[in-house]
């Protein structure tokens, strides 16, 4: 039988947090009762500082069963600070781990399946969306985007998979080498290079409460993702200023060419487009540049990641 811990990071999740921690209570008792997992597998709830009362329904559940641990971060630190929080506690304490968020929306009937494809041979097993069918146009388009985008710019990750993922003791022990501050798990994972496997599963509605990922900060978690894991933006920016660079001397020959034989009239549309054109280019260019460099400010601090308060057993 297989020790499984299942890590779920909250952060404000006291409307979801009862259905959620009744729904995985049922499915170990069933996966314990089929002979999969062993007793003294357990469900460790990851508190990312919430200021509702998740804090205190945590507390309660960890005194009415053993199966529930609960770790409090200090303070708000991020959902992947808090997840890898979990993944850091679990790697010497389980043989897999599961990851998934507080919501339900990942389909837990999926983790039977992971199990047994862990079971197989395979260190990771990522949770991966079947259909957006639900999803808005909007959400779909955006989410095609960041998928093509992270990949043209050289990120590995897998299409249509958030955090729903199972990791080996393997697994988890290997990504304790990543120190980096800047943190985008969902390329990282796939960087450890152990074999691996997918399973479909249908997103579900969210159980209760709101979502903590409104469009601003889809945005700021897309924009940390490209540039974490790779520097390829960098190199497109040489290659655009090198064509411009190449654009600007074949036009001032043909300026020459044009002046000398007297075919010139005085003007201002070009300049002026070329100006903005430009200045546009160099405005761009020095923000992807300042991107990294604050980047490597924030590396070169070495801070923690997330700073633990409390854990219950």
């Amino acid at each position: 039988m297989t020790k499984l811990y299942l890590l779920v990071p909250c952060f404000n999740e006291e409307k979801a947090l009862p259905i959620c921690a009744a729904s995985l209570k049922d499915k170990m008792e069933s996966l314990y009762k089929s002979g999969k997992i062993t007793q003294d597998s357990r469900i460790v709830f990851i508190d990312d500082g919430s200021r509702d009362e998740t804090k205190s329904i945590i507390k309660a559940l960890n005194s009415q069963s053993r199966l529930f641990t609960g770790i409090f971060l200090s303070r708000n630190r991020g959902h992947q600070n808090a997840l890898l929080c979990g993944l850091h506690y679990a790697a010497d304490k389980c043989d897999c781990a599961i990851s998934l968020d507080c919501d339900l929306q990942d389909d837990i009937n999926a983790i039977d399946k992971m199990l047994e494809s862990f079971l197989g041979g395979n260190d990771i097993v990522y949770g991966v969306r079947s259909s957006r069918n639900k999803d808005s146009f909007f959400k779909r388009f955006t989410a095609g985007c960041f998928y093509k985008t992270t990949k043209v710019l050289g990120g590995e990750i897998v299409e249509n998979h958030a955090d729903f993922r199972l990791m080996s003791s393997r697994a988890l022990t290997a990504l304790k080498d990543f120190k980096e501050v800047n943190l985008f798990l969902r390329g990282i994972v796939p960087m450890l290079g152990f074999k691996s496997d997918v399973v479909y599963y249908e997103r579900l509605k969210r159980v209760a409460g709101k979502s903590k990922y409104p469009l601003r900060k889809m945005i700021s978690f897309a924009n940390e993702g490209i540039t974490s894991l790779s520097t390829r933006p960098l190199n497109i920016i040489i290659g655009i200023g090198s064509f411009i660079t190449f654009v600007s001397l074949v036009m001032l020959i043909y300026s020459l060419i044009q002046h000398f034989s007297g075919n010139t009239e005085a003007g201002w549309t070009s300049t002026f487009v070329s100006i903005w054109f430009l200045g546009g280019i160099q405005l761009i260019a020095i923000g992807v540049i300042g991107k990294y460099v604050g980047k490597i400010y924030l590396e070169t601090k070495h801070r923690p990641p997330y700073i633990i308060e409390e854990i219950i057993e």
